[in-house]
Parts: structure tokens; C-alpha cells; sequence
């Protein structure tokens, strides 16, 4: 079998439907799904499997929704098949999912506390005054530039994501991130892409919502994980409950670090397979580019299941 990596995708990965098939499926999933409910005291499985779009793209509901569908395909996946991670991560707020995975968490901890950090995220901007934009086609380096050249007047833009070599996505003042993506523009970048977010995720302006989740992380459990999970903002694995915490919190207001993780995972972790556990393809999309030849599977849907099992013994 192949060294595995379970990798699971965060916001901008949702969509109305996610995770019905798996519950309809597999009761594992099913049993997921309605611990999620039972832990938030809402149905939030019917918001996953028919919506309304709108109430599902609140980022309030957006992390825990994506979070109970990862866990959902995780179980799945751990009950009825013979693979087992050496690593796992997450993008972002499935960080929490990760953490799930390799026991580290509680799923209905997680589901709170990613409730709870989805509504302080939100809070610490006002609507309309933060933004957050991808910039394609330059490198890290130059993205870097940009945003040090458009910050000024108390207006603040940072990188939030390393998502992939050439592309790397800024947060910060609204006014900020439009210079960055006139100034991306002129310096060469193929594409810039305003990002339909209600908040500066990851970058400086999220210090409030750090400091006002850090009581609720130290309130909560966390045990040392059974697997290495590598954290975004180290790109590299934490071993112990209290240093996943740790990193949870400064994870609030600081970037990504995707493109190290994959790297890390792919070399000293001598990671030969990463398989994609939750909705969408995007993380397969982007290890690829960051890892070219690297084996990818994405389960999206239960029917991916049987090609995923089969990749990964081979």
C-alpha cells in the first residue's frame, strides 16, 4: 500500500448537496451526520443536503458544514477500508477535521468550536470593509511585494493563503486588496480574482477573533493525536494536544502555509498518495501543481471510494 496522506478542503468548497449521497450510502456517515446535528441543536444536515445556498454560504454555517462532511467521509472511509493515514492535514478551518481524524478532537468539540470561530471571524471587520482577492501567475515572492507596496494609511493587506506556486491569495481593508489586485495587474499576475468572502480570513485584522477564541480552545479537549497532523501555520506536524491548540489560535490570524505543508508531507514525510476527503476537488487540484507526478484522489462522492482504494494499493 502507499503512504498515505488524508487531506481535507476547506471554504470554497461547499455546495448545497454535499455529503447527502455518502449519508444515503453508508450509515457511518448517516451516524455522522446526525451527531452534528444533536451537537449544534440544528438541523444541519438538511443545510448540507438542500439549503437554501444563501444560508449555507454564511460563513456561521459554512465551517461547521464543511467540517461535519469531511468527518462524515472520514468515517466512511475508516470503516470500511483498509486505509490508514501516515499524516493529515487540513486547509484552514479543516484543520479541525484533521485533528478529528487523528483523534486528537472531539467531533462535536470541533463542531462548536469551528461555529464559534466562523461567527468571531465574521464579527471582527464590519461587513464591506474587508476583502480578500487571488492572485494568479506571480510567485510568492512577488505577491509578498504587492501587498508591502498597497499597505499604508492604517489600511493593512497580507497574504492569507500559499495555496500554490503561482497562486497565492491576499487579505486585508477592502481599499488595500483593490490597490493589490491594480498593482498585481501591472506586475504581471495572469489572473486576479476577487474572492466572494464576508471577511479578511487569515491576515492581521483577525486578531480580535483570536483572542476571543483562545479561552474557548483552552476550555475544550485535546488529546496527542494518534497520527501526525501538520499544522497551516507551521507546515509541519504537531505531536501533542497542546500544540495543536496552539496552533489552532494562531491560525485565526495568520497565513496558510499550503504549499510548505504539501512539501513536507511529499519529501520528509515521504507522503506517495494524498487522498482528498470532503467536498470538491480543489486541494488535488493544487497538490498536483505543488507536487507535479504526485499520486491524487479526491472522494467527493461515495462512488469515488472503489478508485481510491484501488490507486492506493497498487
Amino acid at each position: 500500500m502507499k503512504r498515505l496522506a488524508f487531506v481535507f478542503p476547506g471554504q470554497g468548497s461547499q455546495r448545497v448537496g454535499m455529503g447527502k449521497a455518502w449519508a444515503e450510502a453508508h450509515a457511518e456517515a448517516r451516524q455522522a451526520f446526525a451527531a452534528a446535528d444533536a451537537a449544534l441543536g440544528e438541523p444541519l444536515s438538511r443545510l448540507c443536503f438542500d439549503g437554501p445556498e444563501a444560508d449555507l454560504q454564511l460563513t456561521r454555517n459554512t465551517q461547521p458544514a464543511i467540517l461535519a462532511v469531511s468527518v462524515a467521509i472520514h468515517r466512511v472511509v475508516a470503516a470500511r477500508t483498509g486505509l490508514r493515514p501516515a499524516l493529515v492535514a487540513g486547509h484552514s478551518l479543516v484543520e479541525y477535521s484533521a485533528l478529528v481524524a487523528a483523534g486528537a478532537l472531539e467531533f462535536a468539540d470541533a463542531l462548536r468550536l469551528v461555529r464559534q470561530r466562523g461567527e468571531l471571524m465574521q464579527a471582527a471587520v464590519p461587513v464591506g470593509e474587508g476583502g480578500m482577492a487571488a492572485i494568479l501567475g506571480l510567485d510568492a515572492e512577488a505577491v509578498e511585494a504587492v501587498a508591502a507596496a498597497v499597505s499604508r494609511d492604517g489600511e493593512v493587506c497580507a497574504v492569507a493563503n500559499y495555496n500554490a506556486p503561482e497562486q497565492t491569495v491576499v487579505a486585508g481593508h477592502r481599499l488595500a486588496i483593490e490597490r493589490a489586485m491594480v498593482l498585481a495587474r501591472e506586475r504581471g499576475a495572469k489572473r486576479v480574482l476577487p474572492l466572494p468572502v464576508s471577511a479578511p480570513f487569515h491576515s492581521p485584522l483577525m486578531r480580535p477573533a483570536r483572542e476571543a477564541l483562545a479561552p474557548r480552545l483552552a476550555a475544550a479537549e485535546f488529546r496527542d493525536p494518534a497520527v501526525p497532523v501538520i499544522s497551516n501555520v507551521d507546515a509541519a506536524p504537531v505531536a501533542s494536544g497542546a500544540a495543536a491548540r496552539d496552533a489552532l489560535e494562531r491560525q485565526v490570524d495568520s497565513a496558510v502555509r499550503w504549499v510548505e505543508s504539501v512539501q513536507w508531507m511529499a519529501t520528509a514525510g515521504g507522503i506517495e498518495m494524498f487522498l482528498e476527503i470532503g467536498p470538491g476537488a480543489v486541494l488535488g487540484g493544487l497538490i498536483k501543481r505543488i507536487v507535479p507526478g504526485v499520486a491524487v484522489a479526491s472522494l467527493s462522492e461515495p462512488e469515488a471510494l472503489s478508485a481510491a482504494i484501488a490507486a492506493a494499493t497498487t
